[in-house]
């Protein structure tokens, strides 16, 4: 990945801690330990893309070692209570970085974002985080969240096939409303002022939503292939594509999209059905 485009306080790319002050459990030498059901992107993925990107080390655990799956259940068992400083997480993904355990997406990756550089300095622009902070859970709520809630608008525990009926009245409208909107607030991001230059949604320089926007847009390119053909085709989000591909190619992301620990949609939060789709 190239690293001129980067302010060095932002390039902390060897998974040590920025310079934010010590945080309580946890040193320079703590490894990180992503928790995540095993086989698939899901959210998890949003957490890979971050230590990926910045080339920063850390154990997907449930994929990687023989814990498996177990790690996962044995942190959201009901039997688990927790410790003195950490509630029990409800689900994953998890993040284990010396006595710290983190659960939720969005509260992941802001602890994360300081410390990888995927924020702006905290002391040269104090609201960037929450800038940052308020993209991705934009991001996540309408192309990651919502694409979800097409194959299963009803009960997230019931098969798809009970479903399926209101899953095509949910993705119809999803398609011909939700994603355009979404596209196009995005697309109003890169080209505002905010976005200094409109390569990245904030500030000119590669954040962590950045590659949340990235993942969701491959995820919602997947499960519609036909709708996102088109609206690319309209030329309205040029902008938007073009943040996709550009994080699509840089160097260290590219490398971990093209290995195995890149893992591939299936029935997780991307699904593709032929009739949730535009038609042909």
């Amino acid at each position: 990945m190239a690293t001129s485009t980067r302010s060095s306080k932002r390039q902390k790319t060897d998974g040590s801690a920025a310079d934010s002050g010590p945080t309580s459990g946890t040193s320079n030498g703590d490894s990180y330990r992503l928790i995540y059901w095993p086989g698939i992107p899901g959210r998890g993925e949003h957490i890979r893309l971050a230590f990926e990107a910045t080339g920063t080390a850390y154990t997907d655990v449930a994929n990687t070692t023989d814990e498996g799956v177990n790690a996962v259940l044995s942190q959201i068992s009901d039997k688990n209570l927790g410790d003195e400083t950490n509630p029990p997480p409800l689900a994953p993904p998890i993040l284990q970085h010396g006595t710290v355990l983190l659960s939720q997406t969005p509260s992941i990756l802001s602890y994360l974002g300081l410390r990888l550089g995927l924020v702006p300095d905290p002391n040269e622009d104090p609201a960037g985080l929450y800038h940052v902070n308020a993209l991705t859970l934009t991001a996540l709520d309408g192309l990651s969240n919502e694409p979800h809630d097409t194959h299963h608008p009803i009960a997230p525990g019931a098969y798809y096939e009970e479903q399926k009926e209101e899953a095509k009245k949910k993705a119809a409208d999803y398609r011909a409303v939700r994603l355009p909107k979404f596209l196009g607030y995005f697309e109003r991001v890169l080209k505002g002022p905010a976005s200094q230059g409109g390569q990245y949604l904030y500030g000119g320089k590669l954040t962590y939503a950045d590659l949340v926007l990235f993942h969701t847009l491959d995820g919602v390119s997947f499960a519609f292939p036909r709708r996102v053909r088109r609206l690319r085709e309209t030329g309205d989000y040029d902008a938007v594509w073009g943040l996709y591909e550009r994080v699509k190619v840089l160097e260290k992301v590219s490398a971990y999209l093209a290995s195995e620990r890149r893992k591939g949609y299936s029935m997780g939060i991307y699904r593709h059905y032929e009739e949730l789709d535009d038609e042909e």
